[in-house]
C-alpha cells in the first residue's frame, strides 16, 4: 500500500477503511475526511484509475481485487479511466475545510477532478 500512515488502525482495519473510502470516492465523486486520511485515499484513488487505464485481464482482476463494489470497479473502466486517458496522474484535489467541531482535527474534502 502507498503511504506510511498508520493512521491509528492495525493493517487490516486500515486496508478495510481505504477500500472502503477509495469505493466511495469513486462511485461519488468526492468525499469529506481528515486531511492525513485525505492524503492515503488519494494515493490509492490515484494508482488505480491509472491501472484502470489499460484494460488489460490482469489490470481488471487488480482493480476488481481492491474495490469492494463491482459497480463501481466497471465504472472504473468505462467511465473514469478514458476520461483522464491524455493526464498522467492528478486525477484529485485536496481541498482543506477548517477544523472539525469536537476534537479540531483538520478537514478536508477529496474529489476527482
Amino acid at each position: 500500500m502507498p503511504g506510511t500512515r498508520k493512521l491509528g488502525r492495525t493493517t487490516d482495519q486500515r486496508r478495510a477503511m481505504l477500500r472502503a473510502m477509495v469505493t466511495y470516492l469513486l462511485e461519488n465523486g468526492k468525499i469529506e475526511t481528515t486531511v492525513t486520511r485525505a492524503k492515503e485515499v488519494r494515493a490509492v484513488a490515484e494508482k488505480l484509475i491509472t491501472i484502470g487505464k489499460t484494460s488489460t485481464l490482469h489490470s481488471k482482476r487488480q482493480v476488481y481485487a481492491f474495490i469492494t463494489k463491482e459497480s463501481v470497479a466497471k465504472k472504473v473502466f468505462d467511465e473514469i479511466a478514458p476520461k483522464y486517458a491524455d493526464k498522467n496522474g492528478g486525477y484529485t484535489r485536496i481541498i482543506k475545510t477548517g477544523p472539525r467541531r469536537g476534537d479540531a482535527a483538520e478537514m478536508a474534502i477529496i474529489e476527482l477532478i
